[in-house]
Parts: C-alpha cells; structure tokens; sequence
C-alpha cells in the first residue's frame, strides 16, 4: 500500500491559492498571486528536494493539473531537471469528468472519484505526493486517505483567498514528524494523520458561579 503525501504552502492564515505566480490561480480576483516567491531561499530547496528525493509520483487536482502541465514540460535552465521528473513520473488527476479531461501530458491518469484514488492507493509502488490542489485535502480527509502532511507556512496573512480546508470535514489529530525554519521565517513542518482529535479541560473540578452564569449566557447567546 502507498502513502499519500500533501506538499502545502500555506500563510498563515491558511491560504494557498497562487504562491508561484500572479496569473497562477487569479480566480475570486485573487490580488495576491506570487506570494510565496520572495520568501524563498536555500534551507527551503533543500527540504523540497528532500520530498522529492525519493521516488514518487504525483496526485493531482484537475486545475492543479493543468498548471502544471502547461509549464513543467517547458521549463529550461535550472529548473529543466524537475520538469523532466515530473514528466516522467506517472501523474494521477483526480477529475468530475475523467472521460472530457485533455490529458495530453505523457504518463497521465484520469482518476473519477475518491474510490479511484482508494483503488490506486492500495496498489504496490511509490508514495502519492499532492502538489497544491486544495479541494482534494477535504475529500481526502473525509475518507481516511491522507497519510502525511509537508507543509511551509509563510509568515503573511492575506485575508483571503483558497485554503486547505475550506469545508467541514473528519476531524484528525495530527504528530509532529519533523520541522525546521527558514532564514525568511518560513515553518517547514511535516505531520502524520494520527487517528481522531483528543479533548481535555483545564477548568476548575467544581465550577463557580461566576463560571455558570458565564456558561448560560453562551448558551443564550448561541
């Protein structure tokens, strides 16, 4: 059985449309395309070679899918290498319309729902690694499928803008695998799905009135 990996960047306000560029993800009137760039330095490469050090191949939204395809398979100078990896590696697109989707990048799939991907995920080969795309995230996590998170969260806030999870999904507790941070303040932090959220309380055994009359208000108040 494989592993599906999610890549994320994120502010910290858990937007990740359009990091790479300005005309990337402009949907909604997006203002801020390209925000992820100036923060980029060399412990950032680093840990993004270390998620595609080993093989892999890549699971991948429709929209996602497409802005991948119309600039890794063109890209020249240094970042020709990965380009070429990408299009080499199987690429797995998950779509409402597998039959209408144009796949014409090599070594593309067409995948119809989150049974495809269950299907795919039991199958002998590489991890999954997910690029963007974040309407997978909520569906993923609604069926128990995602294994592990990479994520860099920035530090900006922007205010609007896709998120991660934008919808009510499973709750899942997350483990801290590892982290580091960036000379620019960026948190490169990776987490496994680890079962159902925990809850505790730190309120006092016998609560006082003052701690009632506050509770009935909030439940007055909704």
């Amino acid at each position: 059985m494989r592993k599906i990996v999610g890549g994320v960047f994120q502010s910290l306000d858990g937007v990740m449309q359009a990091p790479g560029g300005p005309d990337e993800d402009p949907t909604r009137e997006f203002p801020f395309g390209g925000w992820a760039a100036p923060f980029f330095d060399e412990t950032m490469g680093q840990a993004m070679g270390g998620l595609f050090g080993s093989p892999f191949e890549l699971l991948l939204g429709r929209k996602t899918y497409e802005i991948f395809a119309a600039h890794w398979p063109y890209v020249e100078g240094p970042e020709a290498e990965m380009g070429q990896m990408f299009t080499a590696t199987n690429k797995y697109v998950v779509t409402a319309e597998p039959d209408k989707t144009d796949l014409g990048w090599e070594n593309s799939h067409a995948l119809g729902d989150m049974d495809a991907v269950r299907t795919l995920k039991d199958t002998d080969g590489p991890d999954l690694l997910i690029q963007g795309s974040t309407t997978l995230y909520p569906q993923l996590l609604a069926e128990g499928l995602l294994d592990r998170l990479f994520v860099m969260t920035f530090p900006i806030i922007l205010g609007q803008g896709k998120r991660m999870i934008d919808v009510k999904t499973r709750d899942h507790k997350m483990t801290l695998a590892n982290h580091q941070v960036s000379q620019t303040g960026v948190i490169i932090a990776t987490y496994d799905v680890d079962g159902t959220v925990d809850t505790g309380s730190f309120a006092m055994e016998t609560p006082t009135k003052a701690e009632l009359a506050r509770r009935a208000r909030m439940t007055l108040e909704g």
